[in-house]
C-alpha cells in the first residue's frame, strides 16, 4: 500500500512482517481518512495478533479511553495476551469454516437472510462437508488465489467473517494482505477498500467510537466542506436528483401560497433552496415570502464553525438578487430534542417539512426505548404540514447484523465510487478529498460502530413508508413534469444512471443498484 498522510493518529498502520521494509519507511504514516499534513511522527507496530491504535498522550487517545482496546488484546510485551494460538492446523481449520463464503460466483452478494438465503447457505455448507476428505491445502489454494489474483471483493468478505466470528488471527493476517492492495487513488473497489479496511480494523480494536468522534471533531473548516460537498453535489446527481424532486413536490403543495415556512432538518449547505428560490421568483403574480427554518444538531454546527450562519447569508443574498422575501432562522439541535415551541411557527403560514438525508440518522425501537424516529414523525404530524419530503439512501442497514450489514454497505458504495470515478480523475485531490470528507465517515461508523453510537442507520423507501402511514400520512402524489424534467437532466450524466418512479417514489440509481429514494406526504 502506498503512503499517505494523515492527521489522525489513530488510522495509522504499519506492516509487522516486512521487517526490512519497515526499517525503511520509520516515520512514514499510512492513512485513508485524512489528506492533510502530519506533524510529529508516531509508529505503531502491531503483532500478528494485536491491533493498537493510539499513541500514548494522542488525541485521540484522550477523547475516549473508555472505548480504547481492552487489555485482553494488549501486554507490554507487543504480544497478544488472549488465547488465540498461530497453530498453523488451527488457521487452516478456520479457513475451512469459511468456504460457505467464498463458494460461487455470487457468494459476495446477500441480499437478506431470509429463509430463501439461509436455504443457499445449507446446500453451500454440505458441499463444505465434502470436501473435507480432500486435502487441506484446498482451503488455503482457495484464499492464496484471491490473494494472487487480488480479489480485493471477496477478500474483505472473508476478512469481515473473520472479524464478525471474532477470528484475531485470521483477521489481522487476512488485514495485513488487504492494506497492501487498497489505495485512496486507485479504482473504485481499492479507494473503498481503503475505508472499508479502516473500519474492519476499528471494529477489530473496538475503537470504532473514538475514531468516529475524532473524525466529526477534525471536519474541514466551514469553506472547506462547502467546497467538498458542492463537488459532490455537481459530479453526481444523487444529492440534485433528491433535491429536485422535493422541491418539485413542495411548490406544486404550496403554488397559492402567499407566505410560506420550511423547516428542513439537517440544512447541509442549503443547496437544495437555491432552485427554489429562483422557481418561487418565476410564479406568476410574484413569489411568496419565503422563511425557512435550518436545523443541524450542535456537533456538526460547532465543528463547522458558524456553518449554519454561512449558509443563511448565502441564501439571503441569493433572494435578494431575485427580489424574493426571504427569512433565514438556524436552530442548532438534534432532531431527538425538538420540541414544537423550538420552530416558531406562525399563524397563516403554509408549513413544510424537509427530511433529506436526515431521518436515517435518528435512533429507533431497537436503539431504544425512546424511538425517536417515529417519535418525531407523530411531532410533524400535529404541526399539520402541507407536505413532508424525504430523501433516504435505499440502504437496509438500520437493524442487520454485522456480516450482512457489511455486505450491503460494500455493494451500496461500491456502486457510489464507481460512478464518481466517471466523472473525476484517480489523481484528482478534489475525488480525494470528497470521498474522505463526505463519504469516509459514515462507512467507517456503519462498520465499526454498534448501539447509539452507530448512528448511520439506513431503511429502504418500505420501511419509511410504513412508519409514515403508522404516523398518520397519505402518499402526496409526485409531480410528472419535475419527474420528466430530471430524467432530462440525467442524460448529462452517464448512461449507467436510470431513474425509476415505482411504489409512489422516485429512484435514482447506478447500474442495477437503486441508491437515493425521494417521496413526499401529506396528512390524511
Amino acid at each position: 500500500m502506498p503512503p499517505f498522510q494523515i492527521s489522525n493518529p489513530q488510522l495509522w498502520y504499519s506492516n509487522p512482517h516486512h521487517e526490512n521494509h519497515l526499517s525503511k519507511t520509520f516515520g512514514e504514516q499510512y492513512c485513508t481518512l485524512e489528506s492533510s499534513t502530519v506533524t510529529g511522527s508516531y509508529y505503531i507496530y502491531n503483532s500478528p495478533s494485536t491491533v493498537n491504535f493510539s499513541p500514548p498522550g494522542s488525541p485521540s487517545s484522550r477523547l475516549d479511553s473508555h472505548s480504547c482496546p481492552s487489555d485482553q488484546h494488549y501486554s507490554p510485551d507487543g504480544m497478544s495476551g488472549s488465547s488465540v494460538t498461530d497453530d498453523r492446523s488451527d488457521l487452516k481449520d478456520k479457513l475451512k469454516e469459511l468456504e460457505t463464503v467464498m463458494l460461487g460466483p455470487d457468494s459476495d452478494i446477500i441480499d437478506s437472510y431470509d429463509s430463501a438465503s439461509r436455504s443457499k447457505t445449507c446446500v453451500a455448507s454440505s458441499e463444505m462437508r465434502s470436501w473435507e476428505t480432500e486435502s487441506e491445502i484446498g482451503s488455503w489454494g482457495q484464499v492464496i488465489e484471491m490473494i494472487t489474483r487480488k480479489d480485493l471483493k471477496r477478500l474483505l468478505i472473508v476478512c469481515a467473517k473473520a472479524v464478525s466470528d471474532n477470528d484475531i488471527l485470521l483477521a489481522d493476517w487476512l488485514m495485513d494482505e488487504l492494506r497492501q492492495m487498497v489505495s485512496v487513488s486507485g479504482e473504485p473497489i481499492q479507494r473503498l477498500g481503503a475505508y472499508m479496511l479502516e473500519g474492519l480494523v476499528a471494529r477489530l480494536a473496538s475503537s470504532g467510537s473514538s475514531i468516529y468522534k475524532a473524525l466529526q471533531c477534525k471536519e474541514p473548516a466551514s469553506a472547506d466542506l462547502l467546497t467538498y460537498m458542492h463537488i459532490l453535489y455537481d459530479v453526481c446527481p444523487y444529492i440534485k436528483f433528491g433535491y429536485m424532486s422535493a422541491n418539485g413536490a413542495i411548490a406544486e403543495a404550496t403554488k397559492n401560497e402567499n407566505s410560506v415556512h420550511i423547516i428542513d432538518f439537517q440544512i447541509g449547505q442549503g443547496n437544495q433552496w437555491v432552485t427554489l428560490i429562483q422557481a418561487f421568483a418565476a410564479r406568476p403574480g410574484g413569489p411568496p415570502h419565503i422563511r425557512i427554518t435550518g436545523i443541524e444538531d450542535s456537533i456538526s454546527s460547532h465543528a463547522r464553525r458558524g456553518g449554519l450562519n454561512i449558509v443563511g447569508r448565502r441564501l439571503s443574498r441569493l433572494a435578494v438578487s431575485f427580489k424574493v422575501p426571504f427569512e433565514f432562522h438556524s436552530a442548532s439541535m438534534a432532531g431527538c430534542e425538538l420540541e414544537p415551541g423550538n420552530l416558531g411557527i406562525r399563524a397563516g403560514e403554509a408549513l413544510v417539512v424537509n427530511f433529506a438525508f436526515m431521518l436515517h440518522h435518528l435512533p429507533d425501537e431497537s436503539v431504544t426505548t425512546e424511538n425517536y424516529r417515529d417519535r418525531l414523525l407523530r411531532l410533524v404530524k400535529r404541526l399539520s404540514p402541507k407536505v413532508v419530503t424525504v430523501i433516504e439512501q435505499e440502504c437496509n442497514t438500520n437493524t442487520a447484523a454485522f456480516f450482512p450489514r457489511f455486505h450491503e454497505t460494500l455493494d451500496y458504495y461500491a456502486a457510489m465510487f464507481e460512478s464518481i470515478d466517471v466523472t473525476l480523475r484517480r489523481d484528482d485531490k478534489d475525488r480525494i478529498n470528497v470521498e474522505q470528507h463526505c463519504l469516509a465517515r459514515d462507512i467507517v461508523n456503519l462498520i465499526a460502530c454498534e448501539g447509539a453510537e452507530r448512528v448511520e442507520r439506513h431503511e429502504l423507501h418500505g420501511k419509511w413508508k410504513s412508519r409514515f402511514t403508522m404516523a398518520g400520512f397519505t402518499p402526496y402524489p409526485l409531480s410528472s413534469l419535475v419527474n420528466s424534467t430530471i430524467g432530462v437532466l440525467l442524460k448529462n450524466y452517464c448512461d449507467k444512471y436510470r431513474l425509476e418512479e415505482r411504489d409512489g417514489a422516485l429512484y435514482l440509481g447506478w447500474m442495477t443498484r437503486d441508491l437515493v429514494a425521494s417521496s413526499a406526504w401529506q396528512c390524511s
